[in-house]
């Protein structure tokens, strides 16, 4: 999960894949295709790097799950495989989801990602707090165009609920991992994880959100998730604005108007919107942080903005899908994101994750506006 140690080969997606035309309805869009394929081949390859890399290494013969790369990458991954027609999950997608179910199972046998007796107090609490709220919204997702949530997605959920805040003032979020990295790994990633939590609720199919058992649950994250709305950095209200499209009652609709408009607010001429503007982020080595449009912001918010169906936001959201259109990087078939927490090396491997999560949200704005 930590997203500062450095180590990948650069990854060249072939360029002779074919260019896969993707046309939507929205008039402000500027050209009307983008390559799939190559934004696919760019996401598998990061996710089999991400499988491979020994930092990344789990006991069990399992992985650690990121925000950066993985998490987004199965979230992303299957609406890719739809438009292309692609039969089944790619191989790192299976893999992934397969380390994902093997610790679900094994839930009170698998280390902690970050245990406290080598990376100190509270490590051990914010791993599993974090761990358990991935693992249910990467299995809930996954099953959620079956209609029916399986064993290992509810297993899941068991395994979340248990370690939710009952008092404090984190009371109805979970722990989270904290390295002062920013947008995933911070002193207010609290918010941001409690948010995936309510998503991950909201994605689950068969009714689970309506479970009796979980009401007493979800009342303390709707209410952690509203009392807090108005006070989070606007990165974070974002995400919670993602959540509340799946699950009713996380915010009033005053809070989402309010949400909306400050996204609004920070669309740029081009388009696009800058991951720096969506909060008061400082890098470490004090240099300046990059306010170009990217992939992240723009992915994101146009996501967000196109499934909240705030009325209004159609030409904001056609700006954003055409600037997602216009740089998709054609040569890899990213789209670039760059570090809130220090200068990188946008070849290196830290220097990259960013921009796998910059990806996987513009492919999921694009491939929603289908």
């Amino acid at each position: 999960m930590k997203s500062s140690i450095a180590g990948i080969v650069t990854f060249a997606v072939c360029m002779g894949a074919s260019l896969v035309a993707v046309r939507f309805t929205h008039a402000r869009a500027a050209s009307p295709s983008w390559n799939l394929q190559a934004a696919a081949a760019y996401l598998d390859g990061r996710a089999e790097w991400w499988l491979q890399w020994p930092n990344a290494a789990r006991d069990h013969d399992t992985s650690c799950v990121s925000c950066h790369t993985a998490v987004p990458y199965v979230l992303a991954r299957p609406a890719l495989r739809t438009v292309l027609g692609e039969r089944d999950p790619a191989a790192p997608e299976r893999r992934l989801l397969a380390n994902v179910v093997t610790r679900v199972r094994l839930w009170k046998d698998v280390e902690p990602f970050y245990p406290d007796q080598t990376r100190g107090l509270p490590k051990t609490s914010e791993s599993r707090g974090t761990e358990a709220v991935l693992n249910a919204l990467i299995l809930a997702a996954r099953d959620a165009p079956t209609g029916a949530l399986t064993d290992d997605a509810r297993q899941a959920f068991d395994n979340l609920w248990p370690l939710q805040f009952k008092a404090g003032d984190l009371k109805g979020a979970w722990a989270w991992l904290n390295f002062h990295y920013e947008p995933w790994e911070s002193s207010d990633s609290p918010y941001y994880g409690a948010a995936l939590a309510a998503l991950a609720v909201g994605s689950a199919p068969g009714g689970y959100a309506s479970s009796p058992e979980i009401q007493d649950r979800l009342k303390l994250l709707r209410d952690y998730l509203e009392h807090r709305a108005d006070t989070e950095s606007l990165f974070n209200r974002l995400t919670v604005l993602w959540a509340s499209t799946k699950l009713p009652g996380l915010l009033t609709p005053a809070q989402r108007r309010a949400i909306v408009d400050a996204a609004l607010s920070k669309q740029q001429d081009d388009g696009g919107w800058s991951t720096s503007a969506l909060g008061s982020w400082k890098r470490a080595d004090a240099t300046a942080l990059d306010t170009a449009s990217d992939g992240y912001a723009t992915g994101l918010i146009t996501l967000a903005l196109q499934q909240s169906g705030t009325p209004g936001t159609n030409a904001s959201v056609g700006k954003g899908l055409s600037w997602l259109v216009r740089h998709q990087n054609a040569a890899t078939g990213m789209w670039v994101a760059s570090s809130l927490n220090k200068q990188r090396d946008a070849a290196s491997d830290a220097g990259k994750f960013m921009s796998d999560a910059a990806t996987a949200y513009a492919v999921l704005a694009l491939t929603n506006a289908r």
